[in-house]
């Protein structure tokens, strides 16, 4: 064979490679790319909706909404503290869209709430009507019931590690998951660090944290940042300490693909928390504050008002107390109307 027909022969290969694999692939790039645009108009991705949302947080606020046109201009041209004007949450974030009632403890102690002192059945049932009770005072917004679970229990004594505290066994956090899935609710894993911190902590919990319907609770009474003894003083938490959680928690939501979180933060003194303004909601992370002091009605009132109204982050919580609510001078808990009536209106509800 001649070096004409040779190189004419290659000419001819190396042209079919180049349309086979050239001209396939742009075709395949403009087919996926045109998949893609028709697939936008027929199926778009889900979207937060910002008006309900908007719309949420002013009834939350107690601001009538008939006379107000835009959200962001209340916010930002009043002195009124709520609504907080922040970030908008990741679509599929639970808050202001439902409000969550949880029923809180520890299995092994009748004494620290509901969770360890009744059997499953009646507790499922008494979490069942508490769930009602919430829907019928609020009809707007759904509820989801929840279990709040102390994984991490602050203690008297030090411990192997000197850090004053117990971490919980894996069966009986799969108990609490259990019960949340029971009642199709979510679940809260509640941290109590003793004189441990939040960076040892949050981590052993993570196969838990990185599931969907799992989110956190913090206690800043039972941080013991100056030595003290659980129990002994009242902890305290600063608001590096509750960055730390939040962004701990937006980075599983970022690598796991998993709807916002939610961070409870507990408190009743201003000490527990520090530099409350320095902390940063996420569209990751949804933070409540929550009044979990305990007392007569007036008092709740008060403490709500006094501790957390004024120190606005994001949303509210209360707890409410089914025995230590009911000592004199009260006169029985908080009703749903009573605390639909707190400036903003609590969106998460707590039973211990």
């Amino acid at each position: 064979m001649s070096k004409k027909i040779r190189w004419a022969s290659l000419g001819v290969v190396a042209f079919a490679v180049i349309y086979i694999f050239g001209f396939s692939n742009l075709f395949a790039t403009e087919y996926r790319s045109a998949f893609a645009d028709v697939a936008e108009r027929f199926i778009p991705l889900p979207e937060l909706n910002k008006t309900d949302y908007d719309a949420r947080l002013l009834a939350l606020a107690h601001v009538a909404t008939t006379t107000i046109t835009s959200t962001t201009t209340v916010a930002s041209s009043t002195p009124r503290l709520w609504p907080v004007k922040t970030v908008y949450p990741n679509v599929n974030a639970v808050l202001p869209f439902k409000r969550v009632v949880a029923y809180y403890g520890n299995f092994y102690s009748k004494d620290m709430g509901v969770l360890g002192e009744y059997p499953t059945d009646k507790l499922l049932a008494m979490l069942a009507s508490t769930t009602a009770l919430w829907a019928l005072a609020d009809p707007t917004t759904p509820v989801v019931p929840a279990i709040q679970y102390i994984a991490v229990v602050a203690q008297a004594t030090a411990g192997k590690e000197g850090n004053y505290i117990l971490r919980m066994p894996d069966d009986q956090i799969d108990h609490a998951l259990d019960l949340a899935n029971q009642v199709h609710g979510i679940i809260f894993l509640d941290v109590q660090v003793g004189k441990s911190t939040l960076e040892r902590e949050l981590p052993m919990l993570e196969k838990y944290l990185r599931m969907p319907h799992v989110h956190l609770a913090i206690d800043p009474e039972f941080s013991m940042k100056f030595g003290n003894r659980p129990g002994s003083v009242i902890g305290t938490f600063d608001a590096t300490d509750i960055n730390y959680a939040a962004q701990y928690l937006a980075g599983l939501v970022q690598a796991n693909h998993l709807p916002p979180k939610i961070l409870v933060v507990h408190r009743f003194t201003y000490d527990m928390v520090t530099n409350y303004k320095k902390i940063q909601p996420l569209p990751e992370v949804q933070i409540v504050m929550d009044m979990d002091g305990w007392g007569s009605q007036e008092r709740k009132k008060n403490t709500y008002n006094r501790v957390i109204a004024p120190e606005p982050i994001q949303f509210t919580g209360i707890k409410l107390f089914y025995k230590n609510d009911l000592k004199p001078p009260s006169t029985g808990l908080l009703t749903t109307s009573e605390v639909l009536n707190l400036t903003p209106a609590p969106i998460y509800i707590q039973y211990q």
